[in-house]
């Protein structure tokens, strides 16, 4: 016998071939709900740990986070900091001692090949100056450290 020849009133149970098939119950609080969703208010929302654009009162776009535990009105960002350029300020001024020195020493050097190697120095020398002394290079090298 194949599978196909099973006739399915075969295959119920013995206790249930003389009955006539029941319909699924249902729940009465099932029946009692309204047919429409219904609005329920939320308590307000507890920080979650997203990121969402935002902008400031000037307009510009700016990125916040919501961070779990923190205060709401505090800015996470705000630290009492203080930067320094002292390091800057004296490679500076050791740079431009040795230009001094190098520009003396070319004053009074005669010999031609020292001449030349004592003008390429102060060429260097003035490069890297042109480099590091403007508020760019500073700011990019400063010392910060946190008050806090």
């Amino acid at each position: 016998m194949t599978i196909s020849s099973i006739q399915p009133a075969a295959a119920r149970p013995v206790a249930a071939a003389g009955k006539a098939p029941e319909t699924p119950a249902v729940p009465e609080a099932r029946a009692r709900t309204p047919a429409m969703d219904t609005y329920t208010p939320e308590e307000p929302h507890t920080p979650s740990g997203r990121y969402w654009p935002e902008r400031d009162g000037e307009g510009r776009r700016s990125i916040r986070f919501d961070r779990p535990g923190e205060p709401e009105g505090e800015d996470p960002k705000a630290e009492r900091c203080m930067g320094s350029t002292d390091q800057v300020d004296r490679e500076i001024e050791r740079l431009k001692k040795r230009q001094q020195e190098l520009e003396r020493q070319l004053a009074a050097e005669t010999d031609g090949q020292r001449r030349q190697t004592l003008e390429k120095q102060l060429d260097q020398v003035e490069q890297e100056l042109r480099q590091k002394d403007n508020d760019a290079y500073r700011q990019r090298h400063s010392r910060f450290t946190r008050l806090s």
